[in-house]
Parts: C-alpha cells; structure tokens; sequence
C-alpha cells in the first residue's frame, strides 16, 4: 500500500469517525494535544485500523508515535 493510500484512509477515519476538523490534520499534528485523540478514542482507533488495514495495534508500539505523520510511518511499516 502506497503512503498516499495510507495518509488518505487515516484522514478520512479521523474526520469521519472520531469527528476531528479537517484544519486540525497535519503531518505535524500532535495525536493528542492538537488532535484531541484520548484513551476512549484510541480504542476506536485500534478497530478502526485492523478493520482498514488489516493488522492490529500492539500499544506498546505506540509509546514514541506522538504525531501524524509518525501515526502514518507506523501503519506504512506495518502494511509495508
């Protein structure tokens, strides 16, 4: 799957899904600070991309992924 792919499907989830303003998603967003992602979010999140791209969360993989752009390098080494 092509980065593009990947940033596209994360942008559409985070708008339509967990309802984030489109002017908040950036490369550099922060997940939680500027996005507003929480704990209960993040659950949905983890369904969300299983669902979408077919792997699952491991959160302990997710302690150093702060920003968007990091969310994405996880999937991409993920889907690869």
């Amino acid at each position: 799957m092509e980065r593009k792919e990947i940033e596209e499907k994360v942008r559409e989830f985070l708008i339509e899904d967990l309802e984030i303003d489109e002017e908040k998603i950036a490369p550099e967003a922060l997940l939680k600070e500027d996005l507003g992602i929480d704990s209960l979010d993040f659950v949905d999140i983890v369904v969300i991309v299983e669902k979408k791209f077919g792997f699952k969360i491991k959160p302990e993989e997710m302690t150093e992924v702060k920003t968007l752009n990091q969310f994405n390098d996880y999937i991409q080494s993920k889907v690869g």
